[in-house]
């Protein structure tokens, strides 16, 4: 056997499969430069790990549900207010997901919440290398509530504590039931101090009743969620009038 090829068996044995494809040309290189065996093994390293790194990219974007070309790129900051554009770099740096802190975005439908929203998502995942879902509010809570009625409950909050955030979209959009409304308290309870939640909503704090439909727990609810929370409010015009439709797809 080719002692190259003995070599790239074994990189393989390891799991080390992109060393072991670029091993050849790799090692012509080395020939040519007159590299040192440490840095041949080095370009061999920073191969593989940068073959890991965009493979883990991928997965996470594909794991995290969000709307696809809902960027910040696209995302039209011109419509965004002062105050909200200087939060949107901040929050483009990440620090408040190691902080737990909550993102809570208020404003009425076509407002771009949802765009916002997902534009720090896919910053989060693509500089940071943090696990991100989104998910629609209502999906949310009829997983929750399919869990416990399985009695699955904790295993399903379980497996989303392993996002670090989690937006959540259209809080309220749809009025809950009163056991919808509790697994979503535990949902909140669970993740309180601990992993950020990224939240969409057409109605202020003061309307939280619909949603909870009791006044001590919609209480409740807003207490553990602003406590650490950066607050957005999204006015202006709607983004999804006809004026907008002409030029491309809404921003949510």
């Amino acid at each position: 056997m080719v002692e190259g090829d003995a070599t790239g068996l074994l990189l393989s044995g390891f799991g080390l499969t992109t060393m072991a494809r670029e091993l050849g040309a790799i090692e012509e290189r080395a020939q040519a430069g007159g590299w040192s065996f440490r840095r041949t093994l080095r370009e061999l390293l920073e191969t593989e790990a940068a073959e890991r790194g965009q493979r883990r990219l991928l997965r996470l974007l594909k794991d995290s549900g969000l709307p696809e070309g809902k960027t910040l790129a696209a995302l039209e900051q011109s419509r965004l207010s002062a105050a909200t554009r200087s939060q949107l770099s901040e929050l483009c740096e990440g620090h408040f997901v190691e902080r737990a802190v909550n993102v809570l975005a208020f404003g009425l439908p076509g407002r771009g919440k949802t765009h916002f929203l997902s534009a720090v998502g896919y910053e989060l995942i693509q500089r940071h290398g943090k696990r991100v879902l989104f998910v629609p509010s209502y999906k949310l809570i009829q997983r929750l509530l399919e869990a416990k009625r399985d009695l699955k409950l904790e295993a399903l909050l379980k497996k989303l504590d392993g996002y670090k955030v989690i937006i959540l979209d259209d809080l309220g959009y749809v009025q809950q039931t009163r056991e919808e409304m509790e697994v979503l308290f535990t949902f909140f309870a669970e993740r309180y101090e601990r992993r950020s939640l990224m939240i969409s909503s057409n109605l202020v704090f003061s309307q939280w009743e619909r949603i909870f439909q009791d006044p001590m727990t919609a209480m409740a609810a807003v207490d553990r969620l602003v406590h650490h929370s950066v607050i957005l409010e999204f006015g202006g015009e709607s983004q999804r009038g006809p004026k907008n439709q002409k030029g491309g797809k809404p921003t949510g």
